[in-house]
């Protein structure tokens, strides 16, 4: 019913790129899995922008348990292991280097957040501000995700390690996690009201988790995602 870490999407500059990415993130070797490219990449529309290739790669049956245990994802460390104020200290400034390149003025404010679990790692939680920073959020969030990505690349390279960072920009995840949940709601009830299962526009995998997880243990209402790609999204079917 929901998303599943045996099967990842991935965005890169090349398709050999998309699928090593991809098996480190499943934490198994790239011949360990079945590669669909999604999207050869190209230009974009009239020529203008560059659009990078998609792959979506599901580890192997036979070999998924062994894979697993041989080429294990890497740990990120313990919050003991990691210097706190260091680790802040990189993440802001590598976030102001990038905001200045781009030629965006925002004051950039981290702190590390709670963990989520006895195992899980504390994130660093942090928040852009500013006047009409709309261009870092970009359509559906884009933009602020890719920014993400690589404000992680460059401080996991600096601090010798991977850093979980979370990136916000004038609250906008919040808002957008809050509507999302409130639709969720809403879109169960007019399954429940109507008989019939209900579907949502394309969202990407961060969001449509997040329907997934507030009707997860709903009575009357299951959910899928379906489509591929751009146009994946998610339904809403009322249970027996």
């Amino acid at each position: 019913m929901h998303d599943q870490r045996l099967t990842v999407e991935v965005t890169a500059p090349t398709i050999e790129e998309a699928i090593a990415r991809g098996a480190a993130e499943l934490g198994v070797a790239p011949d360990a899995v079945d590669v669909q490219v999604l999207d050869e990449g190209g230009k974009g529309m009239f020529g203008l922008g560059l659009r990078q290739p998609r792959v979506r790669l599901t580890v192997k049956a036979a070999v998924s348990s062994e894979a697993r245990e041989v080429r294990p994802t890497p740990r990120i460390p313990e919050a003991s292991e990691v210097d706190d104020d260091e680790a802040l200290r990189v993440t802001i400034d590598t976030l102001d280097e990038l905001l200045q390149r781009m030629g965006v003025d925002a004051k950039v404010l981290a702190r590390w957040g709670e963990p989520t679990g006895t195992e899980a790692p504390r994130n660093v939680l942090v928040d852009l501000h500013g006047t009409d920073l709309s261009i870092l959020i970009g359509h559906r969030g884009e933009t602020l995700s890719a920014l993400q990505y690589i404000t992680r690349l460059i401080v996991g390279k600096e601090l010798q390690h991977p850093l979980p960072i979370v990136l916000d920009v004038e609250g906008y995840r919040a808002r957008r996690e809050k509507q999302l949940r409130q639709l969720a709601q809403r879109m169960a009830q007019q399954a429940i009201e109507r008989g019939r299962t209900m579907t949502l526009e394309p969202m990407p995998a961060n969001e449509r988790r997040i329907i997934h997880i507030e009707l997860r243990d709903h009575a009357q209402v299951t959910t899928e995602s379906i489509g591929e790609g751009d146009h994946r999204k998610v339904t809403i079917i009322p249970r027996p």
